[in-house]
């Protein structure tokens, strides 16, 4: 129950009485109201205390089964909650894994795509070395997918350079 009901009732009461209520009438309705209040909230909190396993020795055998099993259907929604709240965090989890498997994915591929550019430029560092034109000190460090190469410049002699043509992009 609720305010609804209260305002229901003070409706109720006031056709009942066909009547604009005097002060008295409306007295005497809200101290009814105020005492089934009171024996709602007497009732609610009983049962709370109960649903609790507090104060169950006044129950009989048949009210104590009522209360179990009132007890296992409201386990029943909780748990059925608690399974769709979970199903729900492990579907964007899987969400969140997949997306950071594809970035993974890019990562190494492009990781690749730098290790082979490396070697193609050590290959092509390696072969030019007989112009003068680049001096060279190369590290390589294979530790399984990462070489390191270091490379120096040096002053090109003007009658080896040529323009490389520029990359469009």
């Amino acid at each position: 129950m609720g305010m609804k009901s209260v305002i229901d009732r003070y409706n109720k009461s006031k056709i009942e009485q066909q009547q604009l209520l005097n002060p008295a009438s409306e007295v005497k309705f809200w101290q009814r109201e105020a005492a089934v209040l009171r024996q709602e909230l007497h009732a609610l909190q009983e049962n709370h205390r109960q649903i609790m396993g507090e104060q169950l020795n006044g129950l009989s055998v048949n009210e104590l089964n009522n209360l179990e099993n009132q007890l296992e259907i409201s386990l029943r929604g909780i748990r059925m909650k608690k399974e769709q709240m979970m199903n729900h965090e492990i579907q964007e989890l899987s969400q969140k894994r997949n997306l950071i498997h594809q970035e993974n994915l890019e990562l190494s591929r492009k990781v690749q795509r730098i290790h082979q550019e490396n070697v193609e430029l050590y290959k092509k560092a390696y072969t030019s070395s007989t112009n003068g034109f680049i001096q060279r000190e190369l590290a390589v460090a294979d530790d399984e997918s990462n070489t390191q190469i270091r490379l120096q410049l040096s002053q090109p002699d003007h009658s080896d350079y040529e323009t490389p043509p520029r990359a469009s992009q």
